[in-house]
């Protein structure tokens, strides 16, 4: 574990990030659109990235930034989920800062957060992460994202901290 690495009894490994605002363009969705709705979107996505492809930031390897499922409340000020089950979610690429959602996509400007960033290992991580903040007192300031690694698919879920400085909003 490095220095900036955390764990707690269960062995949830817990690690400080930050990250600037950012823009995510993909297919957004509802909690109201029923169970499914996240692998509906993610079909959808997939099936049509070929259209915002030239749009997706990618590193000096040339492979995409960060896959994203970027999660908001339903007034879109990047609230937490109400009761961690209510919101909407956009699956979607990271993009370049000027970009725009080609018809039929849609673009978020994700406000920039220091986060704790956990890696997903099943369907009890989220609950525990919970637990990891209620116990440490700590509050969310923001709605939770989940990042895949386009190389590994490996998927973190990311815990908003505090709002970066310059983030009004």
């Amino acid at each position: 574990m490095s220095s900036g690495d955390m764990e707690d009894q269960d062995g949830l490994r817990v690690e400080p990030f930050s990250k600037e605002a950012f823009v995510v363009i993909g297919m957004e969705g509802s909690t109201r659109e029923g169970k499914n709705f996240v692998k509906r979107l993610w079909e959808r996505a997939n099936a049509r990235f070929p259209e915002i492809a030239p749009l997706a930031k990618r590193n000096d390897a040339g492979r995409l930034v960060g896959i994203w499922g970027a999660m908001t409340d339903f007034d879109r000020t990047f609230q937490p989920w109400a009761h961690f089950q209510e919101g909407l979610y956009l699956a979607g690429v990271e993009c370049l800062d000027d970009a725009e959602a080609p018809e039929g996509w849609t673009r978020w400007q994700v406000p920039g957060f220091s986060y704790l960033r956990v890696s997903e290992e099943g369907e009890d991580t989220f609950p525990r992460m919970l637990r990891y903040l209620s116990e440490r007192e700590i509050t969310l300031v923001g709605a939770v994202q989940e990042c895949i690694d386009p190389g590994t698919g490996k998927c973190d879920l990311l815990f908003p901290v505090q709002r970066l400085e310059g983030e009004d909003h």
